[in-house]
């Protein structure tokens, strides 16, 4: 693992103790280092790679949450905590719906826990900070700039995204600290936004904390959330102009199995037609649980074409876990 006095936050962009009233530096020894290991036939190998680092959040006692790609299909995980001392870790869960991941440490990290907040109160001004891995020198103090819907091309939507500004460079699995030192959300992604005024330019999405709380005992006893798993087609898809376009697919997964390519434009799911990528996958996702029948109207080539999808539970594909011994 790299040690975290690799990288730094520029001095103007870091979080100042007095700037807010909880202690920074306790909050902040709670955002860890991961690394994570992929073996290279693993499903995922190829879209996300074998080597993962990023951060996470330790909200019990041994417990880290993160951003679930990077930990997925994972056979080694390292904690790594801000004396530069890493430990084991198993990865426990990840949640295809909201993207969460947990990592279960093997050993003692003795840091403390991070609260959950309350990111549904938290609106467009608010005073936060992404939390980087490394303390205050490796964190940016931020404001949330929108919060709004977010469709990702690997069939994934949020009904209400937080997005943050200035953009932290190394956003994956990132803590962001409200007010009162509660944990808002984990960093997603890094987007480029092209409106006019301050906020053009780079933003963080973060995952609200919300959506943890309901499935949080799930996740700690079983690995996932005990509701129907959505139907998944194994598809990368965009959006223009109100058009979705297929972009590629995962190899053996159901879309590839059924013939579509990159540059098919779904027209309708089951002879709805779909406006927008949001839209499209939540059409997928009302036809029924994983295992569902998509019928699609493509247009291809100049043609229209039908078809129909055996869908899967994206997790059938993934490599299962493995407790160390």
């Amino acid at each position: 693992m790299a040690h975290l006095s690799d990288w730094q936050i520029a001095p103007n962009r870091q979080p100042k103790p007095g700037d807010f009233e909880f202690d920074l530096e306790r909050v902040l020894s709670s955002i860890v280092a991961l690394r994570a290991i992929v073996p290279e036939d693993a499903f995922t190998a190829g879209t996300l790679g074998t080597e993962r680092g990023g951060h996470g959040a330790v909200i019990r006692d041994g417990l880290v949450l993160t951003i679930g790609y990077l930990i997925t299909e994972a056979e080694e995980i390292w904690i790594g905590r801000v004396d530069g001392t890493v430990v084991a870790g198993h990865p426990l869960a990840y949640d295809q719906a909201t993207g969460f991941g947990l990592v279960q440490a093997l050993g003692t990290l003795d840091l403390p826990a991070l609260p959950l907040g309350e990111s549904a109160a938290a609106s467009v001004g608010t005073r936060v900070v992404f939390g980087g891995a490394g303390g205050r020198k490796h964190s940016i103090a931020a404001r949330i700039v929108a919060r709004q819907e977010f469709a990702g091309y690997w069939e994934y939507v949020l009904d209400d995204a937080i997005f943050t500004a200035p953009a932290h460079p190394f956003w994956g699995g990132g803590g962001l600290i409200g007010p009162d030192g509660g944990l808002l959300g984990i960093g997603s992604l890094q987007v480029e936004h092209r409106g006019g005024g301050r906020e053009s330019g780079s933003l963080n999405m973060v995952v609200p904390i919300d959506l943890l709380k309901p499935i949080l005992d799930d996740l700690m006893a079983t690995g996932r959330a005990q509701t129907p798993a959505r139907p998944w087609l194994g598809l990368f898809a965009t959006e223009l102009d109100g058009n979705v376009f297929v972009v590629g697919t995962y190899e053996g997964g159901p879309a590839d199995s059924a013939g579509l390519a990159q540059g098919d434009m779904i027209v309708a799911v089951a002879t709805e037609r779909v406006s927008g990528l949001a839209e499209f996958f939540r059409k997928v996702w009302a036809l029924g649980p994983a295992g569902v029948d998509v019928p699609l109207t493509l247009f291809r080539d100049g043609q229209t074409l039908e078809t129909r999808i055996a869908s899967s539970e994206r997790d059938v594909f993934l490599r299962k876990p493995r407790m160390h011994s």
